[in-house]
């Protein structure tokens, strides 16, 4: 496993994180996703504490192998009274099933190497999700779905077995991206600047819809909102595109909008 990530991947892995916009209609069922995996913070910190890697990336690759269920494998959903029979086959090497799901995340997690892994940070962690899946969806010209289904960054194309790609599949399982993004949101996982979405929509909340009168704040939220792809005029004005452009990112248009 690489110790370092490319600055061109740094970039491409934050650039899709700053931009990541998560379906609306899908956050009831993120959010489900989300609290079971913060009531279930101690078993994954236990885990955490061993391998020295962070607690919501284990629940993030628990979620996305073995929706959330403690009877399974960490490697690959499969139950935890044998050996796995899916690839990676038969985790793990020692010791008698039934596993423990402690023991099994351990093998899982070291087996990947990230117990070696240092780089903690957001492109850090999606390269990381992305190689526990695998890197194939590269070769087909688009994002995985295993990191942005749910999000503006996937629409359509799946592996529907090993080796099977099918473009008109679209997948019905939240990626993992997606569900850092929302733990980030909600100040869960990778606090800080670096999240774009995040400030746009903490900055949103304090700007009024008012097109008559200049508005620092509004200013602001207009260049963080062109930074992930809009074209707004920078004039420090709420106004209809300001106010569109934030309800695209946020679900909601600014306070004051007629349009709500």
């Amino acid at each position: 496993m690489a110790t370092t990530l490319s600055i061109e991947q740094q970039q491409e892995y934050q650039f899709l994180f700053n931009t990541c916009i998560i379906d609306p209609d899908k956050y009831p069922e993120i959010d489900m996703y989300v609290q079971k995996m913060d009531a279930n913070l101690e078993t994954y910190q236990a885990v955490s504490d061993v391998v020295n890697v962070p607690w919501y990336f284990i629940a993030i690759i628990h979620c996305m192998e073995g929706s959330l269920n403690f009877k399974t494998h960490l490697h690959n959903g499969d139950p935890l009274r044998a050996r796995t029979i899916h690839v990676p086959k038969g985790r793990p090497l020692s010791g008698r099933p039934p596993f423990t799901w402690q023991e099994s995340a351990v093998d899982a997690l070291t087996l990947e190497g990230f117990t070696a892994w240092t780089d903690w940070s957001i492109p850090g962690i999606l390269y990381c999700l992305e190689k526990y899946n695998g890197f194939g969806y590269r070769k087909k010209g688009i994002y995985s779905p295993y990191l942005w289904s749910y999000s503006n960054h996937y629409k359509r194309g799946k592996f529907t077995n090993d080796g099977v790609f099918d473009p008109d599949a679209v997948s019905k399982q939240c990626g993992g991206a997606v569900l850092l993004r929302r733990m980030s949101e909600k100040q869960m996982a990778v606090k800080g600047d670096s999240d774009t979405i995040t400030q746009i929509k903490v900055l949103g909340e304090q700007v009024l819809y008012d097109a008559d009168n200049y508005n620092e704040k509004a200013e602001q939220l207009q260049m963080l909102l062109n930074s992930i792809g809009e074209h707004l005029r920078v004039d420090g004005y709420a106004a209809r595109h300001t106010s569109d452009a934030y309800f695209a990112v946020a679900g909601k248009y600014l306070q004051g909008d007629p349009a709500q």
